[in-house]
């Protein structure tokens, strides 16, 4: 029989152990893993159907990139050249990529064209003037949790990219807002919302899914404009 100190002395113990235990459980907040769309588009739209809400300037340079990718004078960088797609264009990729979590960032890799996407988690966003020397294509990317959903707010970007493989524009003013959770075990939602007062009335929002594949390995060897994974998989894409 125990006595009441060592009753006491092992109920201290149990507990500690499975505050220990707890510790070292997988977070709450996690989105990790490797997640795959189902379906595939080359236009980006307003998820409530609504028309794309364009600035005159706006529809003038969608109507032209249009035209020119359809004649060849306007070039689709990251597919002639592997570029990065940019965002939102990269929330639509048909090919696979991965979420990590660490302590301070988040990092996203896609598969398509190596893009990485770094996400601090523990600094404030810049301001639009602090971040004119740095204009990337996947801009400048920076997370926060609101409960289980991770927010990322993405913006100076360089205006080599489209939104979409459609060619629709944006100009330096691009800030994209996602909001990133798991609507259940296996499948993760992203949200983004555009905003670029250059070329659109107001902000609008795209919503992407994936489905989470712990069974794919993300392929280092995806060469651009070489034979690569068969994503015939993914409804949409045409061979």
């Amino acid at each position: 029989m125990f006595s009441v100190k060592m009753r006491t002395a092992l109920i201290v113990l149990l507990t500690a152990a499975a505050a220990g235990s707890a510790s070292h459980a997988a977070p709450a907040q996690d989105v990790s893993g490797i997640w795959w769309a189902n379906s595939y588009s080359m236009q980006i739209r307003p998820a409530d159907g609504s028309a794309l809400p364009f600035t005159p300037a706006g529809a003038e340079a969608y109507r032209k990139n249009v035209a020119g990718l359809k004649d060849g004078s306007v070039v689709d960088a990251a597919r002639k050249v592997c570029v990065p797609d940019g965002v939102p264009r990269i929330l639509a990729t048909p090919y696979p990529f991965q979420i990590f979590q660490s302590p301070g960032f988040t990092t996203i890799v896609y598969e398509q064209n190596h893009v990485f996407r770094t996400v601090p988690m523990d600094r404030p966003v810049p301001t639009d003037e602090e971040l004119v020397a740095y204009p990337f294509y996947s801009g400048n990317s920076f997370g926060h949790w609101e409960g289980d959903t991770l927010v990322v707010m993405t913006k100076g970007f360089n205006e080599k990219t489209f939104i979409d493989a459609s060619g629709i524009p944006h100009s330096d003013q691009l800030h994209v807002t996602e909001r990133i959770r798991k609507i259940n075990a296996k499948t993760l939602e992203d949200t983004a919302t555009i905003e670029d007062p250059a070329m659109f009335t107001k902000p609008w929002t795209a919503r992407f899914t994936y489905e989470l594949h712990p069974e794919v390995r993300i392929e280092t060897a995806y060469i651009c404009g070489e034979k690569h994974r068969d994503i015939s998989r993914v409804k949409g894409v045409v061979p």
